[in-house]
C-alpha cells in the first residue's frame, strides 16, 4: 500500500517537474522568438523564410486548397471566436460553476485581441500585396494567429488539466496544436500576412496566455487565502 502511495507521489512529482520545464522552455522560446522577429522587422530587414513560405503555397495551390483553407481561417475569425468565447464563459458559469475559469476565457481572449492592436500599431508594418481575401489594417503580428494562439492555448490547458484517460487528453492536446498551426498557416497561404507576421502571432499569442494563466492562478489562491479565515471566523461564531 506504501509503494503505491509512494510511486504515485514519485509519477505526480515527475509530471509536473516536466510540465514545470515545457512551460518555461515555452516561455522562453516564445519571447527569444517575438524579440529576434521583431527587431528584424524595426530594421526594415527581409527574411528569407517570407519568400519561402509564400513559394510554397503557390505550389501547393489549388480550388479545393482555397476553400479548405478559408474554412479552417475561420476559425480564428471574430464571427466564431465571439459566439464561441461566449459559449465557453457560459459552460463554466452555469454548467461547471467554475467563476475562474469564466474568468480566464474573456480576460485571454480580449486581452489578446488588445495587446494585437498596441503591437501592429507599434511595428506598423503593411500587409503583403496581391492578397486572395480582402484584410484590412496592419500585418505585424497576425491576429488571426496571435488569437488563435491565446484561446485554443487556453482550451489545450483546460484539456490538460481535466480530460481523462491521459491518452484522450495528449490526442486532443495535440489535435488542437497541430490546428492553431493550420490556422497561422492559412494566413500566409491567403497572403494576408508574412510568415514572420504568424510566427510572431504565435509568440505572443502564447505568452500571453501562459502569463493569463498564472496571474490569474495567483488571484485565485490570494483570494482564497483572503476568505478561508473570513469563513472560519464566521463558522466559529
Amino acid at each position: 500500500m506504501l509503494r503505491r502511495v509512494y510511486k504515485r507521489i514519485v509519477a505526480g512529482a515527475a509530471l509536473f517537474t516536466v510540465e514545470l520545464i515545457f512551460v518555461w522552455l515555452l516561455f522562453l522560446v516564445c519571447i527569444i522568438g517575438f524579440l529576434y522577429i521583431g527587431a528584424e522587422i524595426l530594421q526594415g530587414d527581409k527574411m528569407g523564410i517570407d519568400a519561402a513560405a509564400f513559394a510554397f503555397s503557390k505550389d501547393i495551390a489549388s480550388p479545393f486548397i482555397d476553400q479548405l483553407i478559408k474554412f479552417i481561417t475561420f476559425f480564428a475569425s471574430r464571427q466564431f471566436l465571439t459566439p464561441a468565447a461566449l459559449l465557453l464563459v457560459a459552460y463554466f458559469v452555469f454548467v461547471r460553476k467554475h467563476r475562474w475559469y469564466s474568468l480566464k476565457v474573456p480576460v485571454i481572449a480580449l486581452g489578446s485581441i488588445t495587446l494585437n492592436l498596441v503591437l501592429k500599431f507599434f511595428f506598423d508594418r503593411p500587409r503583403p500585396v496581391m492578397p486572395l481575401v480582402e484584410a484590412a489594417g496592419l500585418s505585424f503580428p497576425s491576429g488571426h494567429s496571435m488569437v488563435a494562439a491565446s484561446f485554443y492555448g487556453l482550451i489545450i490547458y483546460l484539456v490538460w488539466r481535466h480530460v481523462r484517460p491521459y491518452a484522450w487528453r495528449n490526442v486532443l492536446a495535440a489535435l488542437l496544436a497541430i490546428f492553431v498551426l493550420l490556422i497561422g498557416f492559412s494566413r500566409i497561404y491567403l497572403r494576408v500576412h508574412y510568415a514572420t507576421d504568424v510566427l510572431a502571432g504565435f509568440s505572443a499569442g502564447f505568452l500571453w496566455v501562459i502569463i493569463g494563466i498564472w496571474a490569474l492562478q495567483r488571484l485565485e489562491r490570494l483570494s482564497k487565502k483572503e476568505l478561508d479565515p473570513v469563513v472560519e471566523e464566521e463558522t466559529v461564531a
